[in-house]
Parts: structure tokens; sequence; C-alpha cells
């Protein structure tokens, strides 16, 4: 009886938890992630051609973000300069135009790139699970656990319960 509760606890939290597979693949490695090159997206691309177009799409749509978040500082800064030339209100202004710039930025690239029709999360993880030439070598050194490649799914559970990995 309390064996099968326990089971069902783990299987609870695992499913509630699954998010946290996006994060295996970045933090608790040996060695930090490669900065990503556009060689090693049209690499994903030739490989994946489901997700490779949708994660150029992703990694384009930040470039909305960013002009967003710029154009948005630069205006209610200057706003809040002309009118208010208190330093506090100023950055406060320029910071609360940069957070709405980039989340006005990150709408219209929505809506330009279609991503609301993508799953933008699985994108990138089938991008972090797959190998591109480059981390190959980085993949194969390292302690079990540790390993940037071969992390088992239940290491976030191992934390709770004591469960065999898979």
């Amino acid at each position: 009886m309390a064996l099968e509760y326990l089971e069902e606890v783990k299987e609870h939290w695992k499913k509630n938890l699954s998010f946290l597979d996006y994060f295996k693949k970045t933090y608790g490695r040996d060695q930090p992630l490669p900065k990503w090159t556009d060689a090693d997206v049209d690499e994903f691309i030739a490989s994946d051609p489901v997700y490779g177009p949708q994660l150029k799409a992703l990694r384009e749509s930040r470039k909305f973000a960013l002009g967003g978040a710029a154009i948005g500082a630069g205006h209610l800064g200057g706003i809040a300069m002309k009118y208010s030339k208190a330093p506090h209100g100023v950055l406060l202004a320029t910071g609360f135009g940069a957070v709405c710039g980039a989340v006005f930025g990150s709408e219209v690239a929505e809506h330009w790139y279609g991503l609301y029709k993508m799953d933008k999360q699985q994108a990138n993880l089938r991008f972090l699970y797959w190998e591109p030439e480059s981390l190959k070598p980085i993949c194969n050194s390292g302690s079990q656990l540790k390993s940037s490649c071969s992390v088992p799914r239940s290491l976030f559970l191992n934390f709770f319960f004591v469960i065999t990995p898979e």
C-alpha cells in the first residue's frame, strides 16, 4: 500500500516537474556550453527539418525584442529626461521603457514569424539534445552524472526520492 502510494507520488511529481528537462542540459555541466553559431543552426536544420526552421525563426525573433527594448528605453528615457530631470526617474523610466519595448517587440516577432503556431520549448530542447560536431568532444568527457550529454531523466527526482536512473 505505502509502496504504491510512493510510486503514485513519484509519477505525479515527475509529470509536474517535466519542465525541468529543459534545464538538465544547461545546468550542472563540467564545462559550459559553447556559443552557438549560425553554422550549428544550419547543421541542425539539415538534420531536423521540423524543428530546425523553428529554431532559426526563434533566433531571429530576438532581434525584434532587442530593437523594441532599445526604442522603448530611448523613447521613455528621453521623455523622462525632458520633463523630469530627476536621475532616479530617468533611470526608472528607461528601464520600464526597455521592458515594455522588449515585450512589444517579442509580440511583433510572434506574429511576424508565426511563433504562436510553434512549440518553442520543444524546438530549443531538440537543439540542446542534438549533438553537433563541435560538441562531441565535450559530450564524451566527464563523469556519468556531470556529463553534458548523458544526464538521466530522473536526476531531479533522485534528489527527493531514491530511484534508480534510467
